[in-house]
């Protein structure tokens, strides 16, 4: 018997866009993705991190006309303008066309309400059903520098320069039209032991250095989540570390591995993360978009540096295992020894030992 929460998904990997790559031209290849997953019968399609434009971050830019090229706008008045923007509009329709949800990043300029401008790093997720944008993300673990290194042998990383931490929190959300038969709130009744799994999806999002800390996956896990979804543009070579590039590669690679699968295993969710790939203005990224089980297991993966199309079938229901198990938050957490963990940012080692005798 099928389960009725088994959904298809899939990671959109994205190969290089340049600085000279125009928007239009990106747009086109991600609707030839969407195109493939249709043929597939994929539901959800989660594109990468700043999946419109090549990685800025990487660049000194300093000229405000050039760097607004790079940004979407949106703002207190018109918090969805990226459903009309003349960049994004048809990738929108496309999707409501094909009844495909689709969840990517870009660069995101906020304007107030009192006219303040702020830059993010943002992820947002749209119901292709709804025709509506359900969530959005903004980056809350910027890497890199606020200023220029500017030395020779140097990869810059200024994403600290360009975006401001997010300002969202790790919020989760459900997806209403992704599973058949789902619990809805008005469904409850004394009966009914307990909802927990039997609702609409419970997603999370998170973006490229986000992975790294198991903070942000928790956060998602103490909500629920089923389904992290996650971008990333991930830097395998920097001339100024250690190793051959083949070996920075490798070990870049080794811990995008190791963050999702332990993020994915330790909250006993799915994870989709999908990256932007190739030789990038000069910059390798690294591809290896996988497709993550509650288990830890990684059951799809991307063969290529170009755009493609990762899919999988996945049954949520498979999340139940270890969120009733090891890891049954309810049970097993012991909070009250928790404290340093919100209590302390940075490392505080422990005082020194006494000279023997003395």
């Amino acid at each position: 018997m099928t389960s009725p929460r088994l959904i298809t998904v899939a990671a959109a990997q994205l190969g290089a866009i340049q600085l000279n790559t125009l928007r239009t031209e990106v747009i086109d290849r991600m609707l030839n993705l969407l195109g493939q997953a249709k043929d597939l019968d994929v539901r959800l399609v989660v594109f990468p991190e700043l999946a419109l434009t090549t990685f800025f971050p990487r660049h000194i830019i300093q000229d405000p006309a050039e760097i607004a090229k790079y940004f979407e706008e949106s703002s207190d008045e018109n918090p969805n303008a990226l459903l009309t923007n003349e960049n994004t509009r048809v990738l929108f329709e496309r999707a409501k066309s094909l009844g495909i949800d689709i969840s990517f990043g870009y660069g995101e300029r906020w304007s107030d309400k009192y006219g303040k401008q702020s830059h993010y790093n943002t992820m947002t997720y749209y119901s292709a059903k709804g025709g509506s944008i359900l969530a959005k993300y903004r980056k809350v673990h910027l890497p890199g520098t606020k200023e220029p290194v500017r030395k020779p042998n140097v990869a810059e990383q200024l994403e600290k320069m360009f975006f401001e931490n997010g300002d969202l929190g790790f919020q989760a959300f459900r997806v209403p039209h992704l599973v058949d038969g789902a619990l809805k709130a008005n469904d409850i009744d004394s009966t009914r032991p307990s909802t927990d799994g039997k609702g609409d999806p419970i997603l999370g999002m998170l973006l490229c250095n986000d992975r790294r800390w198991p903070e942000a996956w928790r956060c998602y896990g103490l909500q629920g989540a089923e389904l992290v979804l996650q971008g990333y543009n991930t830097r395998g070579y920097a001339p100024q570390n250690p190793g051959t590039p083949k070996a920075q590669e490798e070990l870049a690679i080794f811990h995008h591995r190791l963050s999702c699968q332990a993020g994915s295993y330790q909250n006993a969710c799915f994870s989709i993360n999908c990256g932007k790939a190739g030789y990038e203005d000069g910059g390798l990224l690294i591809a290896s978009s996988i497709i993550v089980a509650p288990s830890g297991k990684i059951i799809a993966e991307s063969k290529t540096s170009d755009d493609e199309l990762v899919v999988a079938s996945i049954d949520l229901a498979e999340c139940r295992f270890n969120k009733e198990g090891v890891f049954n938050f309810g049970k097993h957490r012991v909070v009250e020894h928790y404290g340093r963990l919100i209590e302390q940012v940075g490392v505080q080692e422990i005082p020194l030992l006494e000279r023997d005798g003395q």
